[in-house]
């Protein structure tokens, strides 16, 4: 998938951050690093005045770039509440955090951007075992809750109190994860907090993991009612995300490459109190974007509240570290919300 995304540009030519763990720390191994950001003014690139797309309203948007070697490959995200600061993972097994600057409701720039490896059990990076294609994220009261697709591994970080040295320890699974196709893996994770129905549980969806009839396989993993349930699936289009709202929906997002039909993605809105064992969720499309936009391989989206109180939805891109592809920082309104 992620390589014919690339083949398709060259022939169409971050949940609650704990605020105590966002400061980094003298025995940290993180590295601060210089990223560029060139702002997007218009999302749709055949009509710059428009700002409505479905149900939501376009902020603003960032392509960046970074002469840092391992920047790129941005694979989740999750927004602190102050919609400032971010931690975001590659799918090399690497975390960044920042914050981003802003010019009015509009995000201008990153700054004191810094990146580490992901730490194992025995201390050493995740990507030295094997444990690289990292690409979901969750937090939970200061845990933080990765999924590493190729290996369909879960590993849990106590960054609220280890910040980038936490070490990720591997969870118990339900054995349906294990089986799950090679490449194909969990690519959405969620843990509802108190308040919302399946706290205690964490959502665990695949990218394109199929059941017998051709929805996506997916996990309650812990929780008062574990099990498995299905997403379903339409148009060809695979989950590469999801974040929690705060009135209990799952949104997630999408993304879709064909030859004839080029790249596109979609969000959707599944209602938590839907989603059970046995369950096949379903819900309302809330964007749909193509090539016509300012889109790339759109692979993480998280949630704040804005200044106002309105909802803010920020998408990041996966560039799968090619010079035909972008990295790229999206902002939308929710509105209604």
């Amino acid at each position: 998938m992620k390589n014919g995304l690339a083949c398709a540009a060259a022939l169409l030519v971050l949940a609650w951050i704990p605020a105590g763990a966002q400061s980094p720390r003298a025995t940290e191994p993180g590295v601060r690093i210089e990223v560029h950001a060139q702002p997007i003014a218009a999302f749709d690139l055949r009509d710059s005045a428009r700002t409505r797309f479905g149900a939501l309203e376009f902020r603003g948007g960032l392509i960046l770039t970074s002469p840092h070697a391992d920047f790129g490959g941005l694979s989740a995200l999750r927004m602190a509440p102050d919609g400032a600061r971010f931690l975001a993972l590659s799918d090399k097994g690497r975390w960044f955090r920042g914050r981003i600057v802003y010019g009015g409701d509009r995000p201008l720039a990153l700054a004191e951007v810094e990146t580490a490896p992901m730490l194992g059990p025995d201390g050493k990076p995740l990507a030295a075992r094997g444990w690289f294609d990292t690409e979901s994220l969750a937090g939970d009261d200061g845990a933080l809750y990765v999924g590493i697709e190729r290996v369909h591994q879960i590993v849990r970080f106590d960054y609220g109190k280890d910040g980038l040295s936490a070490r990720g320890q591997p969870i118990a699974l339900p054995p349906g994860v294990k089986t799950l196709p090679f490449n194909r893996g969990l690519e959405c994770l969620a843990a509802p907090p108190k308040g919302l129905p399946l706290a205690g549980a964490l959502i665990a969806i695949s990218e394109r993991g199929l059941d017998a009839a051709g929805n996506l396989r997916a996990f309650l993993i812990g929780g008062p009612a574990p099990g498995a349930f299905a997403v379903r699936r339409s148009d060809d289009f695979d989950v590469s995300d999801c974040a929690l709202t705060p009135r209990g929906d799952l949104l997630i997002l999408e993304r879709r490459f064909s030859w004839t039909r080029g790249i596109a993605m979609r969000i959707r809105r599944l209602p938590l109190a839907r989603i059970k064992p046995g369950a096949l969720a379903d819900g309302p499309e809330l964007i749909f974007a193509d090539m016509g936009y300012q889109i790339d391989n759109m692979e993480g989206i998280s949630v704040h509240r804005g200044a106002a109180g309105e909802l803010v939805l920020t998408l990041v891109s996966d560039d799968n570290f090619s010079p035909i592809q972008r990295t790229l920082l999206l902002q939308f309104t929710l509105t209604g919300e």
